[in-house]
């Protein structure tokens, strides 16, 4: 063996051992297994208008957008999306990205760099940390949802003269708990920062999401970053703001220059899917009152967002009710370091409206039972 060779062994069974080995799994078509692992919380990856526009589009257009957005692939479908995006969420306007990941990127790297301090929640998603390790940006990482920690790393960007930027999700997926928006708009605005809230679990499930409901949309120190992939069953990601930040970022930010355009049947299905939440505002009520009556079920903390966590005494314990519940007709999904803050594996259950009343009770009944045996 080579040394890469031995060193892949190593790890493999390192990850093996600790019961943290992740392996794809293929599912088909038509898999009759009940999803309460995806991020499908509002059922429209498979409503038949949204897939229909989606299908509509790839024949219009073609399969991909062929090209980076400055060059050829910015199309009339995009342009339709940003503005009912924007209008949606209450902001100025709207720049579509291939992926939530790349908006993440885009707002960072093209805002942060050397002079700028980044306040970072301890658990803010993966994308924002890879962000800020490529802004080469100072960094003061603060205790989860700590209001004081979050304004006395202002006060030292203020005293450094260093331009701030706070990053909070308005939802946050592991714990499911809401960052105190109000309280940390209301600092960045004393101190003159940048207030970025990932609203990938808001958006949706708390209609135009969180910065809208609580009435800070709009606000030129309040930018909103959203994903196409969760509520809105598609695929891609959105910066929202002020007008100048989106024309900064268009001629700024690398993973929208150098990245091929979001393909039309995810933009049409994302604009499809938008149009159905404003219609049916429902949708959201129902994960809302199925996620709370599943944690008092399981007792548990009811979450702010559609995704419940079951604290498990193991990495291994997880899998095995993961396993159980699989055998059972459910697809649910688990949370494993290091893809949780705290290192306290969970049961990972997405609430969705996509399921029928008769399916949803059986699920429950089903997750109460195993949750039982394998905690």
């Amino acid at each position: 063996m080579s040394a890469w060779q031995d060193w892949l062994a190593a790890e493999a069974s390192k990850r093996e051992e600790a019961g943290l080995t992740r392996r794809l799994r293929e599912r088909s078509a038509d898999d009759p297994t009940i999803d309460l692992a995806g991020n499908d919380y509002l059922g429209l990856a498979r409503d038949p208008g949204v897939r229909q526009a989606a299908a509509d589009a790839a024949l219009a257009w073609g399969s991909g957008a062929s090209a980076s957005r400055l060059v050829t692939g910015t199309f009339a479908l995009h342009a339709e999306l940003e503005q009912e995006l924007a209008d949606y969420l209450g902001q100025p306007s709207a720049l579509v990205f291939s992926t939530g990941y790349h908006a993440n990127l885009a707002i960072v790297t093209a805002l942060a760099d050397r002079t700028v301090r980044v306040i970072s929640d301890a658990h803010i998603h993966a994308s924002l940390v890879d962000a800020v390790r490529l802004s080469r940006a100072a960094l003061t990482v603060v205790p989860h949802s700590d209001v004081d920690a979050v304004h006395a790393g202002l006060v030292v960007a203020a005293e450094a003269g260093e331009r701030a930027i706070v990053l909070v999700e308005s939802v946050y997926s592991v714990l499911g708990d809401a960052a105190p928006l109000v309280e940390l708009a209301a600092l960045c605005e004393e101190y003159d920062a940048l207030l970025v809230v990932d609203e990938a679990h808001g958006v949706g499930v708390h209609g135009p999401g969180l910065v809208a409901t609580l009435g800070l949309a709009g606000l030129p120190h309040v930018v909103v970053s959203a994903t196409l992939s969760k509520s809105l069953g598609s695929q891609g990601g959105a910066i929202l703001g002020p007008a100048a930040l989106r024309e900064h970022l268009v001629n700024r930010a690398r993973p929208f220059i150098f990245d091929t355009g979001l393909a039309p049947a995810a933009t049409a299905g994302a604009l499809a899917a938008l149009r159905e939440i404003r219609r049916r505002p429902e949708l959201g009520e129902t994960v809302r009152t199925r996620v709370a009556a599943l944690a008092d079920a399981l007792g548990v903390v009811a979450p702010a967002g559609a995704v419940l966590s079951v604290p498990m005494s193991s990495p291994q314990a997880a899998v095995a009710a993961q396993a159980a519940a699989l055998e059972a007709g459910l697809r649910v999904g688990c949370f494993r370091p290091p893809s949780v803050p705290d290192g306290i594996s969970r049961l990972r259950i997405t609430v969705t409206a996509g399921v029928p009343a008769d399916d949803w009770a059986r699920a429950v009944d089903v997750l109460v039972e195993l949750v039982k045996e394998h905690q």
